[in-house]
């Protein structure tokens, strides 16, 4: 069984970077290592009106700067003057329609962006470990309904997808620069369909859902039978977490999966899902994609490496995230409770049932000895 997550503050020297800090992924992580005890700096855009980092009025309270990514020399520059002993890098161009609208940005955000934030990293000798987040569409999909392994060939179709697997080859060849030259550790961290409370983001399932459930619009719902290894936003973070730890350690990890345990669900039974949580008022309509853009129709991860490697597990089932984030949202529009204290609500669930799975001698690390939450 793998040491308390407590051990990750003590492996590190300096501040954790975080790009795309103000982003959806990048605020749940910034609250979930604050949360920890973790000393956090970010560097991203600027936040966009409605985000979670706008929602929980976080400009401020780390030190941060709003670049681009793909401006080298700010990014070699920041890095130089927070010294950060890890980096986790977000920040990307992440939808699929918006990648086919810019494709030039797509490729510049997650390629040279991700070579910039690699090629800075490199020139700082404090920073120890880089963990790439790149996405569960590099693989090649047949959409034969395969669950994919780390080692299953790359390639990608549409534009973001095809972006990420540059980024994954950009990743490849650090880790050869790291093993020739020395230099920061480098993981690429494949996820599913994250989900959660905070994601206001245009043409995403659950966005879409909720913004028509609270304004008592119909939602129009493309692609009905597509699948996706959907997971809260709070287990594949928690992974990315247990990564850095394990190569902190020691421990040697080039690409790991953080995906559902159970197969994918379709986006029919999300939508189900989430219209019965949220109540009488949720009126959705599924129809046939008219689009002529590609995205894949079945998508599934296996994500056996993380749970041999590092004890990680999904703290959700795919239908219980569904619910978790409408809830979150109910509560957020109907109740009124402020989305700082449902994130902490949802952290603060996470960490006390990894630690209830570790009492009971299954799966996760132990993080029983974790600090205590604010």
């Amino acid at each position: 069984m793998k040491s308390s997550l407590k051990t990750l503050v003590n492996l590190l020297d300096g501040p954790v970077l975080v790009t795309g800090h103000t982003g959806f992924k990048g605020t749940w992580l910034t609250f979930l290592l604050e949360e920890l005890g973790v000393e956090v700096v970010g560097y991203s855009l600027p936040p966009q009106a409605d985000s979670l980092y706008d929602r929980t009025m976080r400009q401020g309270k780390i030190v941060e700067e709003f670049r681009d990514i793909r401006d080298l020399n700010s990014i070699h520059a920041f890095i130089q003057r927070t010294e950060p002993s890890a980096v986790i890098h977000l920040a990307a161009q992440p939808l699929v329609i918006d990648s086919y609208k810019a494709p030039l940005e797509t490729f510049e955000t997650n390629v040279m962006g991700t070579v910039n934030t690699l090629e800075a990293s490199f020139k700082l000798k404090e920073i120890k470990a880089f963990i790439a987040i790149t996405t569960d569409k590099v693989y090649r999909n047949d959409n034969a309904g395969t669950a994919f392994t780390e080692g299953d060939a790359l390639a990608g179709k549409d534009p973001y997808s095809s972006s990420k697997v540059g980024s994954e080859a950009a990743i490849a060849a650090w880790q050869e620069i790291s093993k020739s030259f020395g230099g920061p550790k480098v993981v690429a961290a494949r996820a599913g369909n994250v989900i959660g409370g905070g994601d206001w983001a245009q043409n995403r399932l659950i966005p879409d859902l909720m913004r028509g459930f609270s304004r008592g619009e119909v939602v129009q719902v493309r692609n009905p039978s597509s699948t996706r290894p959907w997971q809260h936003v709070l287990d594949p973070l928690l992974g990315y977490l247990y990564s850095l730890q394990e190569v902190l350690s020691g421990g040697n990890i080039e690409s790991i999966n953080f995906g559902p345990t159970e197969p994918s669900l379709t986006v029919a039974e999300v939508v189900e899902i989430a219209s019965r949580c949220w109540g009488k008022s949720a009126d959705v309509v599924l129809k046939p994609s008219m689009e002529t853009l590609y995205e894949a129709n079945k998508l599934d991860l296996n994500s056996g490496l993380a749970r041999e490697l590092l004890d990680w597990k999904p703290v959700w089932t795919q239908a219980r995230a569904v619910e978790t984030t409408t809830e979150w949202w109910k509560d957020l529009f109907l109740k009124k409770i402020s989305p700082l204290d449902l994130c902490k609500r949802d952290i603060m669930h996470a960490l006390e049932k990894t630690a209830s799975l570790e009492q009971d001698g299954i799966g996760h690390n132990n993080i029983l000895a974790r600090p205590q939450l604010s």
